[in-house]
């Protein structure tokens, strides 16, 4: 029987082609001048080379490694108990470019150099726009530093291999690899956010190391080399490194029970773990552990918040990029009024979520050198990463629907991104517990209070609706205690816009300011995207938003 001379019925036309090949730092301009703002431009060449990659080869590792969720291995094929977890090779090749590119150790190589902390939260927000699930265990590998200089011989032994250029996924003991990654575990089951109520006990058992007994409800990154832990000790919470092979070189008593079956952030494992008898080292004083602890939290909740920031940012150049080569009814997307608005109210809040981040990010590089900075630090990475978190579900399903049904497909990387978006207002501190800790920054550090009253009374007079929201702000900060705490995301969230107002129209961007103050803080925007004031500047925020890409 002879077949059909043609099966073909059409031709693949109006799609739009692959993004190209680019620096995903020079085309984008708000974080260029971010970035410049709070002193991290002398980083360019170090930045310019990472963003290459991440408009370049990362983009395909990161589908590799997602494609394929870690597995565990809790024996090898005799019977012996192992605990490993077996990744993607791409995954591995993620965070090998990671840790050779400094999003762990820029900070701290150039550590008296201002504006480090800056740019390699640039870094950080480079590889995040390419694979969500390794940022993870790159943010706490880079935020345990200062917990552990609370304990100057650990320091000594593992700082040198964690702040070093080299990533080993070997299964071998840490010191005999060239470079080590961290991971953390305070949660568990019975308490949640609440550590006070863990139940893991540490035991001294002499020579400076505890024992640990107990179970992790989440632990970070079981892969790592060392992890940063919470017991109870007879002083109260302690803060411990407790390494992945016990100090002989046998494996630790440290039992991964199960990976996490996640929403998203595929490419991280996350584990339930046991502790039978787990030997640990003390970190910072006993009884002290989520003081201790709380130095990396700040850190990694500044890692949340640009990690967000840099996510909204991947969803809107992926939107663009579909409107600016997708025609519909006779017209490319990208001009239809409609659809242009929406793009630009979506650029609007990459503009202020951008600008926000980074001046936390300016607050903690200065904090050592500055008081008024380190009170700002402390109170305004609580407040940023609140708002920019929460921000980052409703505008990633809002680019996704830019593309339609397209969106809703694996093959793009919109659902990757959907799925990651509300991960980080959970990590480190859900909405409720930061909003309570804003609360109890103002109460208990008079400093903190003074350093946002400053803040925010030096953008004063520049918008009707912002002095409008300024004076609410000034209202909420002076009701008592339980007024306060029932309109804590009122109070945080109003603060959020003022700052992010205030960051705009000093940056001189007095335009993309006002209409921030009119459609955020007015009344003048919708509840959802793409109702911005007819006199928004729609084609400044959609050029700063697309720079040079083709």
């Amino acid at each position: 029987m002879r077949a059909p001379a043609c099966f073909t019925t059409h031709t693949v036309v109006n799609q739009p082609p692959p993004l190209p090949v680019h620096d995903a730092w020079a085309a984008d301009r708000p974080l260029r001048e971010a970035v410049a703002r709070a002193g991290g431009a002398w980083a360019q060449a170090e930045l310019s080379a990472y963003g290459q990659r991440v408009g370049g080869d990362l983009p395909e590792l990161a589908r590799l490694a997602n494609a394929q969720k870690p597995q565990l291995r809790t024996h090898d094929r005799y019977g012996h108990r192992i605990d490993e977890v077996e990744f993607h090779p791409a995954y591995h090749q993620l965070m090998a470019a990671a840790v050779a590119g400094g999003v762990v150790n820029f900070s701290w190589r150039h550590r008296d150099r201002a504006g480090a902390h800056v740019a390699r939260a640039a870094l950080a927000w480079l590889h995040y726009q390419t694979d969500h699930g390794s940022s993870c265990p790159l943010t706490m590998t880079h935020a345990c530093v200062p917990a552990l200089q609370q304990a100057p011989e650990l320091a000594a032994a593992w700082l040198p291999r964690i702040l070093a250029p080299h990533y080993d996924p070997r299964h071998v003991p840490a010191w005999d690899k060239p470079g080590n990654t961290v991971g953390m575990g305070m949660t568990e089951k019975q308490g949640g956010s609440d550590v006070r109520a863990n139940s893991t006990r540490a035991t001294s058992i002499g020579d400076g190391m505890y024992e640990l007994v107990g179970h992790k409800w989440f632990l970070s990154a079981p892969m790592s080399d060392a992890f940063l832990v919470t017991a109870q000790t007879p002083a109260g919470v302690g803060c411990f490194l407790l390494p992945r092979f016990a100090p002989d070189g046998t494996r630790n008593g440290m039992r991964l029970q199960r990976l996490k079956d996640k929403l998203g952030d595929w490419s991280n494992a996350s584990s339930e773990v046991e502790f039978a008898g787990a030997l640990a080292w003390p970190v910072g004083e006993e009884g002290r552990g989520i003081a201790t602890i709380l130095d990396m939290v700040g850190l990694t909740r500044l890692d949340c918040a640009v990690a967000s920031a840099s996510l909204m940012r991947q969803a809107l150049v992926q939107a663009l990029h579909h409107c600016r080569h997708r025609h519909a009814f006779g017209q490319v997307l990208l001009e239809q009024p409609l659809m242009r608005g929406v793009l630009a109210d979506l650029a609007l809040e990459v503009e202020a979520a951008t600008a926000l981040a980074f001046r936390i990010a300016r607050a903690v590089d200065a904090a050592a050198r500055d008081a008024h900075e380190a009170a700002l630090a402390r109170i305004a990475t609580a407040i940023g990463k609140y708002w920019i978190c929460k921000r980052a579900p409703g505008f990633v399903n809002e680019a996704q629907e830019c593309l339609g049904g397209a969106g809703y497909i694996e093959e793009s990387l919109m659902p990757r991104l959907y799925r990651q978006a509300p991960v980080n207002s959970i990590w480190e501190g859900s909405g409720n517990l930061l909003c309570l800790d804003v609360l109890r920054a103002l109460r208990r550090e008079p400093e903190c209070r003074q350093a946002l009253n400053d803040e925010l009374a030096r953008v004063r007079g520049q918008h009707p609706a912002l002095d409008a929201a300024l004076a609410e702000v000034a209202h909420l900060l002076a009701a008592d205690a339980d007024a306060q705490q029932a309109q804590a995301r009122r109070l945080v969230e109003r603060s959020a816009l003022c700052l992010q107002a205030g960051l705009l129209f000093a940056a001189g961007l007095d335009a993309i300011a006002a209409s921030w103050c009119a459609s955020r803080l007015g009344g003048e925007g919708g509840l959802v995207y793409g109702a911005l004031p007819v006199d928004a500047p729609q084609a400044q925020l959609l050029m700063r938003a697309w720079d040079g890409v083709a």
